[in-house]
């Protein structure tokens, strides 16, 4: 929430994963959306579908990294994980030394609640 009490809302990329049932979100750590769920880990995702009448909504507590400090630390390989597709090492740690520079973070939602009309999971989950 803001100051004034409304909801902050923000268009992020995101990883899902099903089997941890944790949505993995790249920021930098000064970013309003780290600070405040710093300091209220609550929080939500809402993903359109492929029509207005479809999405799905995921709720849950979310942790914030601390930042990649160092090329290749635990936070930089997480966040490389989120970013497929480098076809040389060189540009993976080209990667990894940008991450530090941004002084990068990754956000982890842990999902508590899921719901929506355009879910494909099984029922019960």
């Amino acid at each position: 929430m803001r100051r004034t009490g409304h909801p902050h809302l923000s268009t992020v990329l995101y990883d899902w994963s099903p089997e941890e049932r944790v949505v993995r979100v790249s920021t930098t750590a000064d970013r309003l959306k780290a600070r405040q769920l710093r300091n209220d880990p609550h929080a939500a995702l809402h993903v359109q579908g492929p029509d207005v009448w479809s999405f799905a909504v995921a709720e849950g507590e979310a942790e914030v990294s601390e930042p990649t400090t160092v090329p290749g630390d635990a936070t930089g390989r997480e966040l490389l994980s989120l970013t497929p597709g480098f076809g040389t090492p060189e540009e993976e740690a080209a990667f990894l030394r940008q991450v530090v520079a941004d002084r990068r973070v990754v956000i982890r939602l842990r999902i508590g609640r899921l719901y929506g009309t355009a879910l494909d999971i099984p029922a019960g989950n």
